[in-house]
């Protein structure tokens, strides 16, 4: 587990997924049996890995890299790294021969993760990419509804992400100053366009074009020493993406929002059947036999509650954390070959809509997405990202 010590690697991959997972005895397999985990702390700070491990009764780590993947013992490379830091370790994982489980985006740059799926397949080892949002209980809600066919044809997708992040002079930024600097591998575009793309495509369909506008909105911040630090990197994003299918999704991304919103992501869908409110966790419907009918008229006082029109969908499920929940299904990959669709190529897919939601800004215009594989893709794309690879 490299770069535990950082909050994400912390929080939510080591204790609550692979400590949860090791306290419940282990991931049970197909057959009933279990396999059990254990972690080996990677990092650059020895005293931060002692302290871990003595914390949570832990007997392995190192700030040897190589040590730990030259090392048998350990079958899965996990990388929750800052972004600039993860191509090069991912390299080393690969050609160890390691099955590798790694944070998004998995590179700095489309080509760099498409290089990294082809060097994945070419060494036949398995790779997943965290798609944690798809195992969080309101968009499990979601997708048993788009199953059921609730929506009828589904028209559009709007999704509202973000919080204030303070700008850490007179009370401390709840982020890493890193996110915003554009130098350091930060922005909003680069950390949520990945996670757009992965919700998008694996509930409504595959993005077909991006339109976007990125600003930086805060210039200025200060650091974790206290020192003012020139904010480089975007931090609110407004992107309208075109799906197969013909539905049309527009999602706002900022950190520089105050959230009046149950949740801190929210998606509305809009079908011809019936329309859905679904956060992380929460989910409530309305179905076209129960839509009100406003009547628009400035002059008169609207009366009707809208709120108490909409149903929220019960829980009918137990569901565990949602990295949790995909840590377990990658374990299940390793140990059985269990399926496990979100792998590196589907990391490089979410590479490529932040890229081209930049280049949409550049340059003002709609851009289309082509469809990607490990041998490369189309040569029109291929010639507009002025890099050379093979016709798919």
């Amino acid at each position: 587990m490299n770069g535990v010590s950082g909050r994400m690697g912390y929080r939510q991959h080591l204790v609550r997924s692979i400590l949860a997972i090791r306290e419940a005895g282990g991931v049970e397999l197909s057959d009933g049996t279990k396999v059990q985990v254990e972690p080996i702390l990677v990092g650059r700070h020895e005293d931060k890995l002692r302290e871990l491990a003595e914390r949570h009764g832990l007997e392995h780590y190192t700030t040897n890299l190589d040590e730990a993947l030259a090392d048998d013992r350990w079958e899965i490379y996990s990388d929750f790294l800052v972004t600039k830091a993860r191509s090069a370790a991912i390299r080393k994982a690969i050609a160890a021969g390691k099955a590798i489980y790694t944070e998004k985006p998995t590179a700095e740059s489309f080509e760099d993760s498409l290089e990294l799926a082809r060097l994945a397949t070419e060494a036949a080892i398995k790779n997943g990419v965290v798609h944690d949002k798809l195992y969080l209980p309101g968009l499990l809600k979601l997708r048993r509804l788009i199953d059921s066919g609730f929506f009828g044809r589904i028209l559009s997708v709007r999704g509202e992400f973000g919080y204030w992040v303070f700008e850490g002079d007179w009370h401390p930024a709840q982020r890493p100053s890193w996110n915003y600097r554009a130098e350091d591998g930060g922005g909003i575009v680069v950390d949520m366009f990945p996670h757009w793309n992965y919700v998008l495509e694996n509930l409504f369909g595959r993005v077909e074009s991006v339109y976007s506008r990125v600003v930086t909105e805060i210039p200025e911040r200060v650091d974790e020493h206290g020192q003012p630090y020139a904010a480089t990197a975007d931090d609110a994003a407004y992107g309208i993406f075109e799906l197969a299918g013909g539905i049309t999704a527009q999602i706002n991304s900022s950190w520089t929002t105050r959230v009046n919103r149950d949740e801190l992501v929210e998606f509305q869908v809009d079908g011809t059947h019936g329309s859905a409110v679904v956060g992380l966790f929460g989910c409530k419907i309305q179905p076209r036999n129960a839509t009100p009918k406003p009547v628009w008229n400035p002059d008169l006082k609207n009366e009707i509650d809208f709120d108490s029109t909409w149903v929220e969908v019960p829980d009918t499920e137990d569901n565990v954390n949602g990295f949790r929940a995909q840590w377990e299904q990658f374990i299940r990959h390793v140990a059985e070959d269990a399926p496990h669709p979100y792998d590196f190529l589907a990391g490089a897919r979410g590479m490529l809509l932040a890229e081209k939601g930049l280049e949409s800004h550049r340059t003002g215009t709609r851009i289309d997405l082509p469809e990607i594989s490990v041998d490369g893709v189309p040569s029109d794309a291929a010639q507009a990202q002025d890099s050379v690879v093979a016709e798919n």
